[in-house]
């Protein structure tokens, strides 16, 4: 295996598990702890942050390297990067509405939050920030945002699970799920090892 080929693979590993969006870096909490009521949900707000994230790392990343860089223009990067996101979430929420009505319905206010998902805008910042090509920002996007469904549906999971089982009233509702998202942390942890 060629050199760049293993890097994309140690990157790809490390964007998603070792330095998990949420539970590493904690960005995307809102759209985490929001839409993670049911396992269904979770994952389709996974495959649209899958969708947003690596679209927007490719064309985050050819603005910035055809457009930005040659017109010595680069400080207007966050708001390039905003207006690609915004409406790369408006295509997606076109799509949902149109095609798949159940689960648009399902996400209704979250949608839109992945708009101001600082996950999505993070990734593209970082891709800029650690001067990776355009191959390398589209699998570090891809990478981040599968960390981030896996990590969402692993807690929609719990919280289905967590519904049917005694919990003292203090920690009721929003309380255990943020214990739960932090021992999720502590054990993503573990993978810090593995790179």
């Amino acid at each position: 295996m060629s050199d760049y080929i293993v890097q994309l693979i140690v990157i790809a590993l490390g964007s998603s598990l070792v330095s998990n969006v949420v539970l590493s870096q904690f960005l995307g909490l809102c759209p985490f702890l929001g839409v993670s009521k049911s396992v269904k949900t979770a994952a389709g707000m996974g495959g649209a942050v899958i969708f947003v994230i690596t679209l927007a790392s490719l064309v985050a990343g050819l603005l910035y390297g055809f457009v930005l860089e040659p017109l010595g223009i680069t400080f207007l990067k966050t708001i390039v990067f905003i207006l690609v996101i915004a409406a790369l979430v408006q295509f997606v929420e076109l799509f949902l509405k149109k095609y798949m009505k159940s689960l648009y319905k399902a996400l209704g206010v979250f949608l839109p939050l992945i708009t101001t998902n600082c996950a999505v805008l993070g990734v593209a910042i970082t891709n800029v920030n650690l001067e990776y090509d355009l191959l390398t920002s589209v699998v570090n996007g891809f990478a981040t945002s599968v960390g981030f469904a896996i990590a969402i549906i692993i807690l929609a999971g719990i919280r289905e699970k967590i519904a049917f089982n005694d919990i003292p009233k203090p920690f009721q509702g929003m309380p255990i799920v943020l214990v739960t998202a932090g021992l999720m942390a502590i054990a993503f942890c573990g993978f810090a090892g593995l790179i």
